[in-house]
């Protein structure tokens, strides 16, 4: 929804009230009348006069995009919508939207927009952009081309550091090594299936529900799956966990599961976000505890905390990491803008509202931490790492947007001292590169290749195989490399090759 908004809202450029529109680019007044651009979105050659010349500037191919825009539901669902626009999150965009669209008095116009399209809702189904600007309660709007084009600017910018950091990565000098693929993610082996069982919590109302994948190693691995995730799309990495030896813990986490984001669309939930963070990390300590105490079996006598997104950074707050101090201001110069670039912000921000658990040491030893396409970087901007009382292992995706891997792991890794930690940057991996849905109907959403990535089943393969041996490496620590797999490239970096590579990149 909210990319349908933006893009209707960077194509039409807003200044519009009941029946106007004006464009403002550079000192450039643009007003444009809504009637006759709706009608032009139905029939152009309907339309005559100054509009019509405007948009007979756009080819062929742009005068269509632009009426697709207009006349496609900007809003599919009104429970999912007026969920999120009421979030936490939602208000935050609405609240930076005035740079974007504003009345021609210059107030904001992101509450009138949630007014309007809130009494749409109530009354239809479906709105569209142009039916959402012709209703707004305001003699006119004003679109703001140039902070439209910031945005686009800032995604152009990302796009480009990651593809030149990437092309930075390539010039390091690493030990090539080949990793073998049977075809899945995990090689062949004496599979078993999980335990599965139940666990009360008293933080919680109902049992947690747990997968136990057995194994005969000392140290075993708590997994926990990202936001809107669930246990079923890391099963792949538990079992391959298994045949290597590694017992693993499995666990879904209620309120911020594949079930939370169901009833989202639904619209009978707000979408989860950081305030779940506090039941995850009880979550994480009570499994520990229940391992160490009873009533679950005992695993092993050491554990390592993994986890993907969300469930990375509720496995770094479970291992005793707290914000450090200055977060509102580090957030207000974050949030001056939507973050369309990182959205992990939004969630970082987002615990200033939060009352984490007190720290308290785990109920057994802590080995290792394992974040996949983990953040933090607001949360921790000073010290990074520094805190962990173990190794970690850090994995991002030269394609992923949404915790992008200079600012989210880089920057985190090297302010980390402790020598057995590790980043790894997976090529071709995306933010969703370690979900895998089994079977296409049980998927929520359909993503394209940007935001999958390529060669999904390898990068995971790839992911696998290093965080095994990353674990096997311990306490020596894994040898930086750079590791293929049929056409797809994972590098291993210690510190000294990650300050290397970060001096590359402001030369």
């Amino acid at each position: 929804m909210l990319r349908s908004l933006l893009a209707g809202l960077l194509w039409i450029t807003p200044a519009r009230a009941a029946e106007q529109l004006e464009v403002r680019l550079d000192g450039l007044r643009l007003p444009i009348d809504l009637v006759a651009l709706e009608a032009w979105s139905r029939s152009p050659a309907d339309v005559t006069g100054d509009l019509r010349a405007w948009l007979d500037l756009l080819d062929p191919r742009g005068q269509e995009q632009l009426r697709r825009v207009l006349r496609a539901p900007l809003v599919q669902d009104r429970s999912f919508a007026q969920q999120f626009l009421a979030s936490w999150a939602g208000q935050r965009v609405l609240e930076e939207l005035d740079q974007l669209i504003s009345t021609n008095q210059g107030d904001s116009a992101g509450p009138l927009l949630f007014q309007t399209l809130q009494e749409l809702l109530a009354r239809q189904s479906q709105v569209t952009t142009i039916e959402l600007l012709r209703a707004v309660p305001s003699e006119s709007l004003v679109l703001h081309l140039d902070g439209g084009l910031q945005l686009a600017a800032q995604w152009r910018q990302q796009i480009v550091a990651q593809s030149t950091a990437l092309q930075a990565l390539q010039q390091q000098r690493l030990r090539r090594v080949s990793q073998f693929w049977s075809g899945l993610a995990e090689e062949p082996g004496s599979a078993r299936s999980p335990q599965r069982l139940q666990l009360p919590v008293a933080h919680r109302r109902q049992p947690l529900e747990l997968q136990i994948w057995a194994g005969s190693r000392p140290v075993w691995v708590l997994l926990s799956p990202g936001l809107g995730g669930s246990a079923a799309q890391l099963e792949w990495l538990a079992r391959g966990l298994q045949q290597r030896g590694w017992p693993v813990l499995l666990l879904d986490h209620p309120g911020s599961d594949e079930r939370a984001v169901r009833e989202l669309l639904e619209g009978r939930r707000p979408p989860p976000g950081a305030e779940t963070l506090s039941d995850r990390v009880l979550d994480l300590q009570a499994a520990v505890r229940a391992v160490e105490q009873g009533p679950l079996p005992r695993l092993g006598d050491r554990v390592v905390l993994m986890g993907h997104s969300l469930g990375g950074l509720s496995s770094l707050l479970a291992a005793g990491l707290r914000p450090e101090a200055g977060l509102a201001r580090r957030c207000e110069r974050a949030l001056d803008g939507i973050p369309l670039t990182n959205l992990s912000r939004l969630l970082q921000c987002q615990l200033l509202d939060v009352a984490l658990p007190p720290v308290q040491p785990l109920a057994q030893p802590l080995q290792a931490v394992v974040s996949l396409n983990g953040f933090g970087s607001l949360l921790w901007p000073h010290r990074g790492l520094r805190g962990l009382p173990a190794p970690a292992l850090l994995v991002g995706g030269s394609l992923d947007l949404i915790t992008p891997p200079l600012g989210e792991q880089l920057q985190l890794f090297l302010r980390d001292d402790e020598p057995q930690s590790r980043l790894v940057l997976l090529e071709g991996g995306s933010h969703f590169s370690p979900v895998r849905i089994e079977r296409q109907e049980q998927a929520l959403f359909q993503l394209g290749e940007e935001f999958v990535g390529v060669e999904p089943q390898r990068v995971q393969a790839l992911t696998l195989g290093l965080t095994a041996d990353f674990l096997e490496a311990l306490p020596k620590g894994i040898a930086p490399q750079r590791r293929q797999l049929g056409g797809v490239t994972a590098y291993v970096l210690n510190r000294r090759q990650a300050e290397s590579w970060s001096n590359a990149l402001r030369n």
